[in-house]
């Protein structure tokens, strides 16, 4: 079994990879696309086009790793649609349970400008993940599940069991908690852990985030952004589960 939940940066996917990790019986994997993306031999982001491609990294071999590992192992990966979605033909497609992650995109834009403050548009990454989303309902002839982010904040052990039940796992509550410490599980981009993850490594749980940004107002073209990547996510918002506490 392979599950792939795709996402876009900043909208709570790693805290949630962290509680997939927790449950301890999944081989859980960071971006691997988006690390070939911006790393890989045969990477497609310039964004770090100074730093050498790491030897043996890239679209075909991480597919090959990954589809090879979910013959024997119950695989759950998180990933961006937006770095893979040029690899992703329909053999590829087949095997993955499909599930959706979605923020409020004012939120996204914001974390993302905040590290990247020149983050393009498909960075953002609610075009892909749209598209995808629309590409798997059409295949199935029903939509995949969505978790919508405030939910899972808001009331983490019931949205947890909904996405369980949706994609035909256990639910295990003791997931939902942890210790602060090292994250380096969720780290490959530049050195180090760096700045990305310092609410995950500090935090024992799903909660909201504190953290304060800029209004997007301030930038015209963050903001443009924003009134480009709303109607997508309020499109995928429809259909996100109704969270849902086990009997």
């Amino acid at each position: 079994m392979m599950i792939v939940l795709w996402a876009t940066p900043r909208s709570t996917s790693t805290a949630f990879e962290w509680m997939m990790r927790q449950r301890g019986d999944l081989s859980c994997h960071h971006e691997p696309w988006n690390e070939v993306y911006y790393y890989g031999e045969d990477r497609v982001s310039r964004r770090d086009a100074d730093v050498a491609a790491r030897p043996g990294l890239t679209f075909d071999a991480t597919w090959e790793r990954l589809i090879t590992e979910a013959q024997t192992t119950d695989v759950f990966i998180k990933d961006f649609a937006y770095s893979v979605e040029h690899t992703l033909d329909a053999d590829r497609l087949a095997p993955i349970s499909h599930t959706f992650l979605v923020r409020d995109p004012e939120r996204v834009i914001q974390g993302l400008a905040n590290h990247w403050p020149d983050c393009t548009w498909d960075e953002v990454g609610f075009e892909a993940l749209h598209r995808l989303f629309h590409r798997i309902a059409d295949r199935d002839g029903a939509p995949p599940p969505v978790v919508r982010s405030a939910d899972l904040v808001e009331q983490p052990a019931a949205t947890a069991s909904a996405y369980c039940h949706a994609v035909g796992i256990d639910f295990l509550p003791e997931a939902l908690e942890w210790d602060p410490g090292d994250r380096s599980d969720v780290s490959w981009y530049g050195e180090g852990t760096g700045p990305w993850h310092d609410e995950l490594r500090s935090s024992t749980g799903i909660r909201p985030s504190t953290k304060t940004y800029p209004p997007l107002s301030d930038v015209p073209r963050l903001q443009e952004m924003y009134e480009r990547a709303t109607p997508l996510y309020e499109d995928m918002l429809r259909h996100a589960l109704a969270p849902m506490l086990p009997n």
